[in-house]
């Protein structure tokens, strides 16, 4: 893209030197005040497009530890610099223009000469002007804009002026006068158009309809609770996007990290080259059940719970849980752990929540183990299968492992239930496979069941 912008500045520079050295020596020829003008208006022009030229190829630079974001702001400043530039020359034609027209001087010599230099300029501007602006929308670039712009005024400057000179043809003294005035108003009115833009990217406005396109953007992932705050500014042609998420505060730090992935990814694709900087902020859901928000408080606390039952007597809540700890720990440490749980429990739902903790010590998390002899792992799935032809619910006692760790052994096995039975039930029916199986080889540390619906 960088080279597609310097080739484009660099053709520009070549054109803009050859249209002016032609329209400003047939202009003194002639003595025409619009030809002239309009040859200092292609100098200018030349001049910007040296410019732009430099510009775009420091601009185009990656960002840095000393401009963070880039050194787009480059292209912004120097398109005020050409603007600048195009004021001082309207103002000089101005005042050379009223000059002539209050002292009477003549009117310029004519032949075909001038014009067919102004149409072949007019062609040559009109196609240099496509050529820029096409790639200045695609690079969104500011310095190739302004200069697509300066062409394009060319372009109607040359019609004035060939309409200033064609009315000296016809005896009108003030026709070249008032065509080189033409040509200074139309200088001022194009860069004022250009100025403001550009010094809206300068004080970092927000482009039209970005805000609404990245909000929208970011709400349509899933997972996003609200956007508090979005800001967007442009570093030449890229957008930087700043965004404050709500995101519910029961999701996991992964869950939360691929949401921003998401949002990343639709940003860029409704505002094509963007950077967002994404800021979630955890928060309370409506829905959020009491389980939920005991959770949340384990979590933050880096606590290992489960079993969490709640029960609602109408007027107080009451919260059991199984906390997990360091089997070594020292009881009065563990006890203190638990003690800060129920505290903040209580923070959260009242001083009369009732809060019972069982301790109980946290499985190591990489225990050693071995397969165990296959005789082995075939009596007890025979146990199994006995066991759960008693319960008259569960079936089909398959794919059982047996495991030798240094706590003890380990099963798990798949077995089959009723596809309309409930999940309680279900549990209830492998839990007491489970208890008989222990009861039967106590060697037994735990059991692993899965349940699955019958064929």
């Amino acid at each position: 893209m960088s080279t597609t912008k310097q080739s484009v500045a660099a053709i520009s520079i070549a054109a803009s030197a050859g249209m002016a050295v032609v329209k400003f020596a047939v202009g003194i020829a002639i003595g025409s005040i619009a030809l002239i003008s309009e040859a200092l208006h292609s100098s200018v022009d030349m001049i910007a497009t040296v410019i732009t030229w430099i510009v775009v190829r420091i601009s185009d630079k990656p960002a840095d530890a000393e401009h963070h974001y880039g050194h787009g702001k480059l292209e912004s400043l120097s398109a005020l610099g050409v603007i600048a530039l195009l004021y001082i020359l309207a103002g000089g034609i101005v005042v050379e223009a009223y000059s002539r027209l209050r002292e009477g001087v003549a009117p310029p010599v004519l032949s075909a000469v001038p014009f067919v230099v102004l149409i072949v300029d007019i062609a040559v501007n009109f196609w240099r002007a496509r050529a820029l602006h096409r790639t200045a929308m695609d690079t969104k670039s500011q310095a190739l804009e302004a200069d697509a712009l300066h062409f394009a005024s060319d372009v109607f400057g040359s019609i004035a002026v060939i309409i200033g000179l064609g009315l000296s043809a016809l005896g009108f003294r003030w026709g070249d006068s008032a065509a080189a005035i033409a040509v200074a108003g139309l200088i001022a009115l194009l860069g004022l158009k250009l100025g403001r833009r550009t010094i809206e990217t300068l004080l970092d406005q927000a482009p039209e309809g970005a805000t609404e396109k990245a909000e929208a953007a970011i709400r349509s992932i899933p997972g996003v609770v609200d956007v508090e705050r979005l800001r967007i500014r442009m570093v030449g042609p890229r957008h930087f996007v700043d965004a404050t998420v709500h995101v519910p505060r029961t999701y996991p730090i992964d869950r939360i990290e691929i949401i921003k992935q998401k949002a990343q990814a639709a940003v860029a694709a409704v505002l094509e080259d963007a950077d967002l900087t994404f800021t979630a902020v955890p928060v309370a859901r409506s829905n959020e059940s009491v389980r939920d928000r005991i959770m949340v408080i384990a979590r933050n606390s880096a606590l290992a719970i489960h079993h969490v039952t709640v029960h609602d007597l109408g007027e107080k809540l009451i919260v059991s849980i199984d906390l997990e700890v360091d089997g070594q720990m020292p009881l009065n440490r563990a006890h203190d752990i638990a003690h800060k749980l129920e505290h903040a429990i209580r923070d959260e739902f009242g001083t009369d929540v009732e809060v019972d903790t069982h301790i109980e010590p946290l499985e190591p998390e990489l225990p050693y183990g071995v397969d165990a002899d296959p005789a082995r792992a075939e009596e007890i799935q025979r146990s199994l299968t006995e066991l759960a032809a008693k319960s008259g619910a569960i079936s089909d006692i398959h794919n059982v492992r047996v495991r030798n760790t240094d706590a003890g052994e380990i099963v798990n096995f798949h077995c089959r239930a009723t596809p309309s039975m409930s999940v309680i039930d279900v549990h209830k029916q492998a839990d007491e496979i489970e208890r008989g199986l222990r009861r039967a080889f106590p060697s037994v540390k735990r059991v692993i069941s899965h349940a699955e619906p019958e064929r």
